[in-house]
């Protein structure tokens, strides 16, 4: 397990029954970039990861 797998778990754990718009996890990644402007360059990485997605077009 990664160190980052306890974050993700606790995400599922206290979110997991939820649903999310695209824009809201959008305006929440904007916000924690400009809380921690550190992690600028991997926000970065993980939205085009997610954004590039091409498993859903099988």
């Amino acid at each position: 397990m990664y160190f980052t797998d306890r974050g993700i778990e606790e995400l599922v754990d206290r979110r997991g029954e939820e649903e999310v718009s695209v824009e809201w996890l959008a305006d929440r990644l904007r916000a924690f970039v400009d809380l921690n402007p550190q992690f600028e360059t991997a926000v970065e990485r993980l939205s085009s990861f997610l954004a590039r997605d091409d498993a859903d077009d099988e």
